[in-house]
């Protein structure tokens, strides 16, 4: 594995244990929802740490805070989703409260990275 910059980064590595979490939820939704909203959502968590990785490898800060608002909004699809599945009764709120609070963790941290890359959006 390389030794990247990126996988020191607290939102990343909080965004990687994120994934089991989700796996370990939606492994619970019926086997009929396993190539739609199962599929779905787990696309949207790797999509998350993959964007963060990817962000932090470019070099400017336009580039760097276009990666992390994708990687926010593949946050927001996912709680979308998971409140798709809270209706359909697949899952309960707090159910896994671990889950959720690594869902708003990282969204807040994106979030703070886009605020701070936004306070001098040009230039490395």
């Amino acid at each position: 594995m390389l030794q990247l910059s990126h996988k020191k980064l607290d939102v990343y590595q909080l965004s990687l244990r994120m994934i089991k979490e989700v796996y370990k939820a939606t492994a619970k939704f019926p086997k009929e929802e396993q190539y739609v909203l199962t599929s779905q959502i787990r696309r949207a968590v790797i999509s998350v740490c993959s964007n963060i990785a990817e962000g932090a490898s470019r070099i400017t800060k336009p580039e760097k805070k276009r990666f992390y608002e994708i990687s926010r909004s593949s946050l927001v699809e996912m709680d979308t989703q998971f409140e798709i599945a809270i209706i359909l009764e697949y899952y309960k709120t707090g159910e896994m409260q671990e889950l959720e609070q690594s869902l708003e963790s990282v969204f807040r941290m994106l979030s703070k990275m886009i605020d701070n890359l936004n306070s001098n959006p040009t230039g490395h």
